[in-house]
């Protein structure tokens, strides 16, 4: 009767309780990290292109299939890591669940020990009888309160036991969340494992075919080098002439501030301070290679590495990465690439990826190029059919600059060649920019 009255009890204050969902923040965290890699994936599938027969269609295609795989690679390996994430989670929640089992059977130990000493002394007469038997007042006083202590010590172990077992409630769960969450991952790794042994034998039998036309493929090779560094020189002799104007606009710049605290000297500062001025005046002037606006700018361009947008609207793959590398499964065959070609789909837009002024826009073999300054750093974006902009001009981030060249004579081929550069460094992009 006793167990029954207890259960009884405990029902009764279990449905009092209103039950609330609580999606599990981790994978809501690991979804919105996935996402993006989702998507870029989704999206960079339909820039892919039937192969032609000429070898430098299919060497284009090899490069577009290679960035590809890279794709899914990168999102696999971001599965993996959301699978151990997961993992973890879970190893965690058992270990908290079996916390707050244990403390639950402990509690429900001490309140049924307490349910049995009132049943057992449940009446009021009872109660009564035990406050005024005391010897004296204090007594009497001592037992009215430990009276009323333990009615309230009893209602609080009772609701203790419901908070409990509604822990337990939403960490089970939660832990079947997680689990279902590691399920639908495990499913979609192995999805994507297939799409990847798919393309990987296709850029096999890619590479099989150009294998078999050697002389052909090094002949495209070579007109491609020759390209490039036809662009290279003429980019070199243009940043160098960009860091020469920026070098006389500091220099013009001190020279202003020279003047300017020489004037608001009086005469006898002035020649108080000649010994000062002559240490100041030592430094030459070719120490002065940015202005103050180009400094700030530098520093918040730098303060950005790794934010920054990609340089091509809409879906994209990178085709070609920075430095020299060779060609994966071809004898032979090295490229060096100054930068890396970002190929996207007809239409897509040359954007800046940070603010800056345009410091030159030229055409080369029919096509445009721009080079924006920010600050001591200078983006250049090379492949325009187009240009929006022009030299002097002010642009925002992410702000379209020109419109990437679509080669109709290659189903449509759209690839932005995308340099960045500190001066005359050449610097890999690829850190810079959020992907």
């Amino acid at each position: 009767m006793m167990k029954r009255f207890f259960v009884i009890l405990i029902s009764c204050l279990w449905l009092a309780v209103p039950l609330s969902a609580q999606s599990n923040k981790l994978i809501r965290e690991l979804e919105s990290k996935r996402g993006a890699l989702q998507k870029q994936i989704a999206e960079s599938e339909s820039i892919l292109k039937d192969t032609k027969k000429d070898v430098g269609s299919q060497l284009n295609s090899l490069a577009a299939l290679t960035g590809q795989i890279e794709e899914r690679k990168r999102y696999i390996l971001a599965i993996n890591n959301d699978v151990e994430a997961i993992e973890r989670e879970l190893n965690s929640l058992e270990r908290q669940l079996r916390a707050l089992e244990k403390d639950l059977k402990d509690k429900k130990k001490k309140y049924e020990a307490s349910v049995q000493y009132l049943y057992k002394n449940k009446s009021i007469e009872e109660k009564l009888m035990f406050i005024f038997s005391a010897k004296n007042l204090g007594q009497t006083y001592r037992r009215m309160r430990y009276v009323r202590e333990y009615a309230t010590y009893q209602r609080l172990q009772g609701e203790e036991i419901l908070k409990k077992q509604e822990q337990i409630r939403k960490k089970k769960a939660e832990r079947q969340q997680v689990k279902a969450a590691k399920e639908s991952l495990l499913k979609e790794r192995e999805g994507e494992k297939i799409k990847l042994e798919a393309q990987e034998k296709e850029k096999r039998t890619l590479v099989a075919n150009l294998q078999k036309k050697q002389k052909g493929l090094q002949s495209e090779i070579n007109k491609k080098r020759r390209e490039a560094n036809q662009l290279n020189d003429r980019i070199d002799k243009l940043i160098a002439e960009e860091i020469e104007r920026a070098r006389k606009r500091a220099q013009e710049e001190a020279r202003r501030e020279a003047a300017a605290r020489k004037k608001a000297e009086g005469k006898e500062s002035q020649s108080a301070g000649t010994g000062a001025a002559a240490k100041t005046n030592s430094k030459p002037l070719e120490a002065y290679t940015m202005s103050k606006a180009d400094r700030e700018l530098s520093g918040s361009f730098a303060a950005n590495r790794g934010k920054l947008p990609m340089p091509i609207s809409g879906a994209y793959i990178i085709t070609s990465h920075y430095g020299q590398y060779a060609v994966e499964g071809l004898r032979n065959v090295k490229l060096d690439n100054k930068g890396i070609d970002i190929q996207g789909k007809p239409g897509a837009q040359a954007r800046a990826i940070f603010d800056g002024k345009v410091a030159a826009v030229f055409q080369l073999n029919g096509l445009f190029n721009v080079l924006i300054r920010h600050g001591n750093y200078i983006s250049v974006y090379c492949n325009l059919s187009s240009a929006s902009v022009k030299i002097g001009d002010t642009v925002k981030t992410k702000q379209s600059i020109g419109q990437v060249f679509s080669d109709g004579t290659d189903n449509g081929r759209t690839v932005l060649h995308f340099q960045l550069r500190r001066e005359k460094e050449k610097l890999n992009p690829e850190p810079w920019l959020n992907r």
